[in-house]
């Protein structure tokens, strides 16, 4: 089983990369004891299957999401203002005919 041909060549952050290690690892831990060379070939093909999936879902790290929400509310905000202001205007040019 050679799951690795497929994969795209993305770069993955460290922090994903991170969590797709210890995932890899947590699905071989459950596999039993006993099936060593299985268990090695699994942890190997699932990393790398897990990686592909991943990467095709283009995923962000909290620390990036959290950091978009801010700037995603500070535009709201400042949308906001910028309607506020269109209607006062309206309003002055109204006034004025």
């Amino acid at each position: 089983m050679d799951a690795h041909r497929n994969l795209p060549k993305k770069r993955i952050s460290m922090d994903k990369l991170k969590f797709l290690n210890e995932l890899s690892k947590q699905l071989c831990d459950a596999l039993p004891a006993g099936l060593h060379n299985l268990k090695k070939d699994f942890e190997k093909n699932s990393h790398l299957i897990l990686q592909r999936t991943f990467s095709q879902f283009d995923l962000v790290t909290r620390e990036e999401f959290d950091v978009q929400t801010k700037v995603l509310a500070r535009s709201r905000q400042r949308i906001e203002m910028l309607e506020k202001k269109i209607h006062d205007l309206e309003k002055q040019l109204e006034g004025k005919s």
